[in-house]
């Protein structure tokens, strides 16, 4: 698998602990359950309303063996396709095609490809993926469904944080800004496993009427193993007409799950 890390530095942003289960509502008080609907229904509302999006996207990743510096052509249909490609210095590395259904790549260096689902990068990676999560981390939107279980609420200088109310192996924790309700931050770990990924929005950007991220940063730890992807979004534009060219070049080599 060593002829594919170029490419999981395009993907190691997807890097997401463990599904939880979803729990009943239960708990907390009425006027708890009126303050957390709020913000909740805030966030949503507030959510990035486009169809189509393109931008250049400027990626420093950083683990315990490399320092690399990426140059990434970045496209979406939104709840549909995501496109990535990248280039090092001017040349191209790698392509990536990410769909509901399926996750497809190749890569030039050592000229290897893969065509399926998400069961290859959740088995790189150590963790389920989806479209859903992948997509919500780019555009600023909590990872997971702040509507399907109950959460706590505390409001501070920093912002509204929100943490389950349900105690679970899996830790969760997301703040939201007080004037927009986008992320500011969003924490998941699970103790056990000694495995944690932080995901910060230092700063948005406004593009008409939209509100997107400037700058993501992620850090992921995994067994003392330390992973840092910082995403600077540039020339970022909505509603643009956007292609999704991907073909496969002959004679590159298949990835095959065993």
């Amino acid at each position: 698998m060593n002829n594919i890390k170029t490419v999981l530095i395009l993907l190691s942003f997807l890097i997401l602990a463990s599904c939880g289960s979803r729990k009943a509502l239960t708990g907390s008080s009425p006027v708890e359950d009126a303050a957390v609907t709020r913000v909740v229904q805030q966030h949503y509302a507030n959510e990035a309303d486009f169809e189509t999006l393109q931008a250049r996207v400027r990626v420093q990743f950083q683990n315990d063996e490399q320092n690399q510096s990426l140059t990434v052509s970045y496209r979406m249909k939104k709840d549909e396709t995501i496109w990535l490609s990248a280039s090092v210095l001017g040349f191209p590395l790698a392509k990536v095609l990410i769909t509901p259904e399926s996750v497809k790549y190749y890569e030039k260096i050592g000229g290897t490809y893969f065509d399926g689902d998400f069961t290859l990068l959740s088995r790189l990676l150590g963790t389920p993926l989806d479209f859903e999560k992948v997509q919500n981390l780019l555009i600023g939107q909590t990872i997971y469904d702040l509507r399907e279980e109950r959460y706590v609420l505390t409001e501070s200088e920093r912002g509204y944080q929100l943490e389950p109310a349900a105690n679970d192996l899996l830790k969760k924790m997301f703040l939201l800004d007080t004037r927009n309700f986008r992320a500011v931050a969003q924490q998941i770990s699970q103790e056990g496993a000694a495995r944690n990924v932080t995901v910060t929005y230092p700063e948005y950007q406004s593009i008409g009427d939209e509100v997107f991220p400037k700058q993501i940063k992620i850090i992921a730890n995994d067994a003392g193993s330390n992973t840092q992807i910082d995403m600077e979004f540039r020339s970022v534009e909505f509603g643009v007409p956007v292609s999704f060219p991907f073909e496969i070049p002959s004679g590159y080599d298949e990835i095959v799950l065993e």
